[in-house]
C-alpha cells in the first residue's frame, strides 16, 4: 500500500509540473486546475514523510533521502511560485516566474560573474578574513585582561547594534567608491561576533584540563593550541558560519550607497529602478547561492576539525 501512494504522489508531482510549464499563463482564472496543486502539496509532503523515516532507519538508501528531503521541499517552492506567478498570470514587475529568472541568468553570466568579483572575491572575501582575523587576535589579547574585558565588550555591544545603514555612507566618505569601502563595513560587521564568540570558546575551557596542563609544566603556546584552542572551535566555527552571511548582506548593502557600475548591490538597486525584476532576481539568487556555498564549506570544515564534538560525533 505504502508503495502504490508513493508511486501514486510521483506521477501526480509529475502531471502537475507538465501542466504548468505547457498551460498558457491565467490557467487558474475560472479553472478546475487549483485543486491539483493542493493535492500536489499534499503528495510532496507524503514523500517528504516516507523519505525521512528511511533517513531515521539504518538503510543504505538513508543518505541519498537526507539529500533528496530537502531538494524536493525546495523544488515544490519553485512549483508553486511558478505556478501562481502563471497560473493567475500575475505581471513580471510585481512576481518573475522561476523559469523566467533562470532564463535570465543564464543570459547574463558575464554580468553576473562581473558583479560576483566586485562584491564577493574582493570585498566579502577581504573584509571577512580582516575582520575575523582582527577579531579573533582581539578575543586572544582580552581573554588575560580585565580591564580590555570591562571595556572593550561594551564597546563591542555598542557598534554591534549600529545598522549597515548608519555605517555604509561613512565607509564610503573614508575609503572610496570601490570594493575598499565594502570590504571595511564588512570588517567592522564581521569583528565583534568573532571577538565576542572566540572570547566565550577561551573561557569556556575546563578547569581539570588546565590544571592537567599546568602539572605537565605546559608553557603559553602549549596551554593555547593543545587546550584552549580546541575547545573554542565550536565556538569560533559558530562566528565564522554567522560571519559567511553578515559579510555578504552588509556588502551588498553598502553598494547601495556608492559603487563603480559595477557589484551585486549596484545590480539590485539599477535593476528595481529599471522595473527589470528578473535580474534582480537573478542577482539575489548568485547571492543567496554564494552564500550558502560558504556556509556550507564552512560547515564541512567544521566537522572535519571538531570531529570529537558530542553534536558532531551524534550527528554522524
Amino acid at each position: 500500500m505504502k508503495t502504490l501512494l508513493t508511486l501514486l504522489a510521483i506521477a501526480l508531482l509529475l502531471v502537475k509540473i507538465t501542466l504548468v510549464l505547457i498551460l498558457p499563463n491565467g490557467f487558474y482564472q475560472g479553472s478546475f486546475l487549483l485543486p491539483l496543486l493542493l493535492l500536489s502539496l499534499f503528495a510532496a509532503g507524503y514523500l517528504m514523510s516516507r523519505m525521512t523515516q528511511v533517513v531515521d532507519s539504518p538503510s543504505q538508501w538513508s543518505k541519498p533521502c537526507k539529500l533528496a528531503v530537502p531538494a524536493l521541499f525546495g523544488m515544490m517552492i519553485l512549483l508553486v511560485w511558478e505556478a501562481i506567478v502563471r497560473g493567475f498570470d500575475v505581471p513580471m514587475v510585481l512576481m518573475p516566474a522561476p523559469t523566467q529568472v533562470f532564463i535570465t541568468l543564464g543570459n547574463n553570466l558575464p554580468l553576473l560573474w562581473a558583479d560576483f568579483q566586485q562584491t564577493y572575491l574582493k570585498a566579502v572575501v577581504a573584509g571577512y578574513v580582516m575582520g575575523c582575523g582582527l577579531g579573533f587576535i582581539t578575543a586572544k589579547l582580552v581573554v588575560r585582561n580585565a580591564f580590555l574585558q570591562k571595556g572593550l565588550l561594551p564597546l563591542g555591544n555598542f557598534m554591534a547594534s549600529i545598522p549597515i545603514i548608519g555605517i555604509a555612507p561613512i565607509m564610503v566618505m573614508w575609503f572610496g567608491f570601490d570594493w575598499q569601502s565594502k570590504a571595511a563595513v564588512v570588517v567592522i560587521m564581521t569583528f565583534f561576533p568573532m571577538l565576542i564568540n572566540t572570547l566565550a570558546g577561551l573561557r569556556s575551557v575546563d578547569p581539570l584540563h588546565a590544571d592537567l596542563m599546568h602539572t605537565y609544566a605546559a608553557g603559553k603556546g602549549q596551554i593555547f593550541f593543545k587546550n584552549q584552542l580546541p575547545q573554542a572551535m565550536p565556538f569560533i566555527f559558530n562566528a565564522l558560519k554567522l560571519n559567511s552571511t553578515l559579510a555578504l548582506i552588509g556588502a551588498i548593502v553598502a553598494e547601495f550607497f556608492g559603487t563603480p557600475i559595477v557589484g551585486m548591490g549596484f545590480r539590485i538597486s539599477a535593476e528595481v529602478g529599471r522595473m527589470n525584476m528578473d535580474m534582480v532576481w537573478a542577482t539575489i539568487f548568485v547571492a543567496a547561492l554564494a552564500g550558502s556555498l560558504s556556509y556550507g564549506a564552512l560547515a564541512l570544515l567544521e566537522r572535519r576539525v571538531t570531529f570529537w564534538h558530542p553534536s558532531v560525533r551524534s550527528g554522524r
